[in-house]
């Protein structure tokens, strides 16, 4: 299904399920709209608003409603526009939106992109089985192995085993497009994120990441969906790429 076939045609009144299917992707009426500009015009004011890496620090400002929050985002590149122009550039390919639980793939946008958008949970009840890991490293296993993180955006907000499969993942030689890891907790959650910017780092991964113990879900999928925001704006002509 594209974007397209997601919008009613003419104005015609939305069914029930379109409307329930398409009501948690963003502000969609008049009222809608004007809350979340609001809201985004109050952020600016509150963090700069002078380069892309900016668009995401607002954006962790906005999903966290913490102001200091800006301050914890970390860039993993020659400059902290980089990640930004490697993940807008990945959904203006139509590349793959890869998520480590089902409450990030809920939280991705469904208008400005033609991504395939899937969770990693769920392929590696096996393994885990067999290993004892947990099942989000598993499934990150898993799907790395049928090459589904090659040129893809990947998105982790809940898991630190996830984040740390994936370094190992990105270790042994594989290449997403751009990492937004934003796992949140008090046990290997700040030093997940660790290890997975300085693999990043090392191997020439964008990569988007915060520190301490927050993040989430929520935080995750917002600055994935600046992603496809930032791509619309190119899209639109409004933004150009480096």
């Amino acid at each position: 299904m594209t974007t397209d076939d997601r919008r009613t045609d003419g104005g015609a009144e939305a069914s029930g399920e379109e409307f329930e299917e398409y009501a948690d992707l963003g502000a969609t009426t008049e009222n809608a709209m004007e809350i979340a500009e609001t809201s985004m015009d109050r952020v600016r004011g509150l963090v700069p608003d002078e380069t892309l890496a900016d668009r995401i620090r607002q954006k962790s400002v906005h999903a966290t409603g913490d102001p200091e929050f800006q301050h914890l985002v970390r860039f993993t590149g020659e400059t902290a526009d980089e990640p930004v122009v490697a993940g807008a550039r990945a959904v203006l390919e139509e590349r793959p939106i890869v998520t480590d639980i089902t409450m990030v793939k809920a939280g991705i946008t469904g208008r400005g992109h033609d991504c395939r958008v899937e969770k990693a949970i769920g392929n590696g009840g096996e393994l885990a089985r067999r290993t004892g890991m947990t099942r989000t490293a598993a499934s990150v296993l898993n799907l790395d192995r049928r090459g589904v993180y090659d040129d893809a955006i990947a998105a982790v907000g809940n898991a630190p085993t996830a984040a740390l499969a994936l370094a190992d993942c990105i270790e042994d030689g594989t290449r997403p497009a751009v990492v937004v890891a934003t796992p949140v907790g008090f046990v290997k959650a700040a030093e997940s994120r660790r290890r997975l910017r300085a693999v990043a780092e090392r191997h020439g991964v964008p990569a988007i990441t915060n520190v301490g113990r927050r993040g989430g879900s929520g935080l995750a999928a917002g600055l994935t969906n600046e992603l496809v925001h930032v791509a619309s704006d190119v899209r639109d002509g409004e933004v150009d790429l480096p």
